[in-house]
């Protein structure tokens, strides 16, 4: 099982496209902290950005960019114009598209995704607030071909364009992380920064493909081929965690899943995810999460009724 597709499953990501941005002129536009993970797209001309106040970047035709963080950013022709905010020209427009400035010199396309409620502690912490993927990058086309083909999609309005436009933000989101994988190979941490470690990936592979496997370091070093100390080193080096730790933190991830979402006895679970008893899961669970797992999903279910 690839672990990157296997989590993003986990977290039900969903794209969305919200409606373009037409830009000429001098113009900049400050946009609130979105609510979740936010995605923009030159489809023409130029512009900057700057997030949350960080270092301004220059953003050329093609270029997309990703934020993993609830934080305001602006996008601006020139830094000695006054932004306005966004909401007004969004609201404005409806479904069609925003308009400052004067043209059409610059059109942005923006979207973002939603998760499910373990997504920052799975996956965004481990990613930068922003992710640039400059149009120039070789391994771009792909993210090009997508973003090229929402364009394409939200300015014909066949029928089902928007679904097809979702699916592919998906598609875009899935490039964008391989991206930014290979681009901090060896440089990053936790389980994103092992996919692209040639020791610890296929232990990775191995714990996600089949979970429920009472997996040894040993087996794991095999999946690997190289020494259980190499990989014992080097899997906590890479991930923050020995392989056996990482397998039990899933292993209760699928379980709080189960029990959030589902009916089943902790018996069942316990079996689906690898344990032999009940009183097992019970005892690994609550090591984990600080609570027994009948306590778990009574309050979630309280939390949903309320």
């Amino acid at each position: 099982m690839d672990p990157l597709e296997d989590v993003l499953a986990f977290l039900d990501v969903r794209g969305y496209v919200s409606a373009g941005l037409a830009a000429g002129g001098d113009w900049a536009v400050r946009f609130a902290p979105p609510s979740g993970v936010k995605f923009n797209t030159v489809q023409r001309g130029r512009c900057f950005l700057t997030a949350d106040g960080a270092d301004r970047v220059p953003l050329e035709e093609g270029d997309c960019f990703l934020l993993t963080r609830p934080v305001p950013f602006v996008l601006a022709s020139s830094w000695e114009v006054t932004p306005v905010d966004a909401e007004p020209l969004f609201t404005a427009a409806g479904d069609t598209t925003a308009q400052v400035g004067d043209g059409d010199d610059v059109v942005l396309v923006g979207g973002g995704f939603s998760f499910g409620e373990r997504a920052r502690t799975l996956l965004l912490d481990f990613l930068p607030p922003l992710i640039h993927v400059p149009a120039g990058t070789p391994q771009a086309g792909t993210v090009r071909w997508a973003l090229a083909q929402i364009g394409s999609e939200l300015r014909h309005r066949s029928p089902g364009s928007r679904l097809v436009a979702e699916h592919l933000a998906v598609v875009m989101l899935v490039h964008v992380l391989r991206l930014h994988l290979a681009r901090e190979s060896g440089s990053g941490s936790g389980w994103p920064a092992g996919l692209a470690d040639p020791v610890v990936a296929p232990a990775l592979s191995a714990v996600h493909g089949r979970p429920a496997h009472p997996w040894t370091v040993a087996e794991l070093a095999d999946a690997a081929r190289v020494s259980r100390s190499t990989l014992a080193v080097r899997f906590k080096e890479v991930v923050g965690q020995p392989p056996l730790d990482y397998l039990t933190r899933w292993r209760i991830e699928l379980a709080s899943r189960d029990l959030r979402e589902g009916t089943e006895p902790l018996a069942a679970i316990a079996r689906r995810v690898g344990y032999g008893s009940e009183s097992a899961l019970s005892t690994a669970f609550k090591r984990v999460t600080g609570v027994s797992p009948s306590d778990y999903r009574s309050e979630r279910r309280s939390r949903g009724g309320a």
